[in-house]
C-alpha cells in the first residue's frame, strides 16, 4: 500500500520531452512537470519562445530545461530532436506529443493538398516518428511513458476541422498500436481535449465563446492549467497499470469515444 498517494505523481529524476511546449497546453504541461521534479525538453517551431520558457523553468523550479527549435512535421527534425534530448540528458522518460495545428479554411473544396499534408505531418507524422524513436529508446532503457494530445475532433469533427479531426483520429489509433508495441515496459496513453481557452481561443468570436456555454455541460471551455491533472497522471507512477487509454477532457461535450 502507498502511504502517501500524492507521492506517486512526483517525477523526480525524470526527463520529459514536450512538443508544442512553449505555449498553450504544452506550456502548462512543461511547468507542471518541472514543478514536480522533472527536467524538461521544450520543443516548438520558434526556438526563442522555447528559450524564454526554459529560462522561466530554471528560475522558478531549479530544474534543467533544454530548448529545441523543431518543426515536428519534418521527419529528420524529429530524429534530430530525439537525438538532442538523449545526448543532452542521457535518457528520456516521458514524451508528450502535444504539437498540433488546424488551419482555417472556408468551403471544403478550399482544402488544398498542401494544407492536408501540413496538417497530417504536424499532427500525426511527427507523433509517429518521435514515438517510434523515443519509445524504442525507453524500451531499451527499461521503461517510460508516452502521452498523445489528441482532440475531441477525432471522434466528432466540425465542418471546419475535417483534416485536423482525421489526423487526431490517427493519433488515437497510434496510442493503441504503440501501447501494444512497447508493452510491458513503456506505457502509451492519450489525452483527448475539447475546447480549451488557450492562445488559439483569442481568435474566437464572442458568439463562439458564448456557444460553448450551451454546448458543454460544464458551461465553459477548459482553462489551460486544467490539462495538468491528466498529464501528471499519465506521466507518473500513478498510472503504472494504464496503457492504451484515451482520456476525454471536454467538460462533457462529447458523449462516448
Amino acid at each position: 500500500m502507498v502511504q502517501d498517494p500524492t507521492s506517486q505523481f512526483r517525477l523526480d529524476g525524470k526527463v520529459a520531452v514536450v512538443t508544442g511546449g512553449s505555449r498553450g497546453l504544452g506550456r502548462e504541461i512543461v511547468l507542471a512537470y518541472a514543478r514536480v521534479g522533472a527536467d524538461v525538453v521544450i520543443a516548438s517551431r520558434k526556438a526563442e519562445n522555447c528559450e524564454a520558457l526554459a529560462a522561466e523553468v530554471a528560475n522558478e523550479t531549479g530544474q534543467k530545461a533544454l530548448a529545441v527549435g523543431c518543426h515536428v512535421g519534418d521527419w529528420d527534425a524529429c530524429d534530430a530532436l530525439a537525438a538532442r534530448a538523449l545526448d543532452h540528458f542521457g535518457k528520456v522518460d516521458v514524451l508528450v506529443n502535444n504539437a498540433g495545428m488546424s488551419p482555417v479554411y472556408g468551403d471544403i473544396l478550399d482544402v488544398t493538398e498542401a494544407l492536408w499534408d501540413k496538417v497530417i505531418d504536424v499532427n500525426l507524422k511527427g507523433a509517429f516518428r518521435l514515438t517510434a524513436v523515443l519509445g524504442s529508446a525507453m524500451r531499451d532503457a527499461g521503461g517510460g511513458s508516452i502521452i498523445g494530445v489528441s482532440s475531441t475532433a477525432a471522434v466528432q469533427s466540425s465542418p471546419g476541422e475535417i483534416p485536423y479531426g482525421a489526423a487526431k483520429s490517427g493519433l488515437n489509433n497510434l496510442t493503441k498500436g504503440f501501447a501494444r508495441t512497447f508493452a510491458p515496459n513503456v506505457r502509451v496513453n492519450c489525452i483527448m481535449p475539447g475546447p480549451f481557452m488557450t492562445d488559439i481561443s483569442k481568435a474566437w468570436t464572442p458568439a463562439m465563446v458564448e456557444g460553448l456555454g450551451k454546448m458543454i455541460p460544464l458551461g465553459r471551455g477548459g482553462e489551460p492549467d486544467e490539462i495538468v491533472g491528466a498529464a501528471l497522471y499519465f506521466a507518473s507512477d500513478a498510472s503504472k497499470f494504464t496503457t492504451g487509454a484515451i482520456l476525454k477532457l471536454d467538460g462533457g461535450a462529447v458523449y462516448g469515444n
